[in-house]
């Protein structure tokens, strides 16, 4: 039986992205470390929307998360036909003052389980002829950001991952679709719902449900990227203009300054 899988849908972009899928009448695997909002999850999918949904629980920061995720379906024989990697950490503070294990986390988060996914399911999808696979990265791939170097520096690496398995994916029947999303009203942020509200309004900051249409929209298509509201492109170029050191003012803001000295 053929499934979505998508990671990080317990919350947030990740389940909008689960909603979405179902109601469109994919069969859904709900992958996280939150057991019981994974089975909260599917169950509200199998319910509203009628199709099969798993929830599966899965540490994704594991080394061998990929091939463990890999087996589950296996085992059941489930194809996975669309592959959705979304799950994703939202790091803040200087390098320096950072734990070694939130390094391992992250990098293995954003790099190491994606492309092990992406290697076990676009290999069955090839051989089947077919199959999606959407990446999450970040308008931060474009440019360095002080505070956010780790977050940065690994959505950077799907931004370049991710055209590099679509070149390689050409002509097999598989699409490969990056997307890049700037400021999204999710629980990653920790702001007073009067600013979340003021920035939703501006589009300054998308909606998860928004941020997840347009990425599927963009997936479904087949196109290479998805830069999903006006504010993120602008973002995105503007970095691809300004040199690296164009954030060298911006660090000297008082205000700025504070900050870093906080973290």
């Amino acid at each position: 039986m053929k499934y979505a899988l998508v990671t990080g849908a317990s919350s947030g972009i990740g389940a909008e992205y689960a909603r979405l899928l179902a109601e469109d009448g994919h069969n859904v695997i709900v992958a996280s470390n939150r057991d019981g909002e994974n089975r909260r999850v599917a169950e509200s999918l199998r319910r509203d929307c009628g199709v099969n949904a798993e929830p599966l629980y899965t540490d994704l920061t594991e080394p061998d998360a990929a091939e463990k995720i890999y087996a589950w379906c296996r085992e059941r024989e489930i194809e996975v036909d669309i592959l959705v990697s979304n799950a994703g950490i939202l790091h803040f503070g200087l390098l320096t003052h950072t734990d070694t294990a939130a390094v391992d986390r992250i990098v293995a988060l954003h790099c190491t389980t994606p492309a092990k996914l992406c290697r076990l399911f676009a290999a069955d999808m090839c051989r089947r002829r077919e199959g999606r696979i959407l990446l999450m990265s970040s308008i931060t791939a474009w440019t360095p950001y002080p505070t956010m170097s780790l977050y940065g520096a690994t959505k950077s690496f799907l931004r370049n991952f991710g055209t590099s398995l679509r070149l390689e994916l050409r002509g097999s029947g598989v699409s490969v679709t990056t997307v890049f999303p700037g400021a999204v009203d999710t629980p990653l942020y920790n702001l007073p719902e009067r600013h979340r509200r003021i920035l939703r309004s501006t589009g300054l900051m998308l909606s998860a449900s928004d941020t997840a249409r347009r990425g599927l929209h963009a997936m479904m298509r087949g196109r290479a990227r998805s830069i999903p509201g006006w504010a993120a492109k602008a973002g995105v170029l503007l970095c691809r203009l300004l040199p690296t050191c164009a954030v060298i003012p911006v660090m000297r803001i008082p205000a700025v300054r504070r900050l870093l000295e906080r973290l």
